[in-house]
């Protein structure tokens, strides 16, 4: 098994976090734009590229804020990915411009939603850990980077 390398952007505005919307057989559930690092690529170049995919918007990468490592059979979908182990660095990133249409979305991806800090513990947000991590940003309160295996 090879641990897999994921970036991901964390987006405020407005007292708004900027998801994507996703679909599964469960109902919609929300992810942090960002995804997979390429051979060769630098952890802004990865997320540059992901960002455009996702969101369609350009951005500029900014401190990396929280590092989450996911192993797959240590959570609620084992059976459909036990065999994944990633290490998610979290960084914040700021959009520029008004952005276009996403480019190459994920399979689940229906679209994309600026959401209240306030609703988010009322959904389906993936890792659920972050929630409170980034309520704390807001908080400006002092953080931990790295978070471990949480859900």
């Amino acid at each position: 098994m090879s641990i897999r390398n994921s970036v991901k952007a964390i987006m405020m505005e407005d007292n708004k976090v900027l998801l994507t919307k996703n679909k599964d057989d469960e109902g919609y559930f929300y992810l942090f734009p960002g995804g997979g690092q390429h051979n060769g690529e630098t952890f802004p170049e990865a997320l540059l590229r992901e960002c455009m995919e996702e969101t369609g918007h350009t951005i500029m990468v900014g401190d990396l804020l929280f590092i989450r490592e996911y192993i797959g059979k240590n959570h609620e979908h084992a059976s459909f990915d036990s065999e994944v182990h990633q290490v998610e660095f979290y960084f914040a990133c700021e959009r520029v411009g008004n952005g276009n249409q996403p480019t190459d979305p994920d399979s689940h991806q229906v679209g994309l939603e600026w959401v209240e800090l306030e609703q988010l513990n009322e959904m389906r947000v993936y890792p659920k850990a972050l929630i409170q991590e980034i309520i704390g940003l807001r908080e400006n309160e002092q953080r931990p980077v790295y978070l471990g295996d949480v859900n």
